[in-house]
């Protein structure tokens, strides 16, 4: 199954706490973390919801 690579590059500070809340259903806690997600669609909706904030490559 294909993954996703899913990298917090923007601050949490400041975010709607439902964004902050996805963030850390993808375990992004600070700056730099990151994790590898499968790329299914409820992945999919997660990184929709916070695009702005994360950036994402293939795993």
């Amino acid at each position: 199954m294909a993954q996703l690579k899913v990298k917090l590059i923007k601050s949490l500070i400041g975010s709607k706490k439902d964004q902050i809340a996805t963030a850390q259903a993808l375990g992004l806690f600070k700056i730099g973390d990151t994790s590898v997600q499968p790329e299914n669609d409820q992945t999919k909706g997660k990184v929709a919801k916070i695009i702005h904030l994360i950036e994402v490559s293939k795993a």
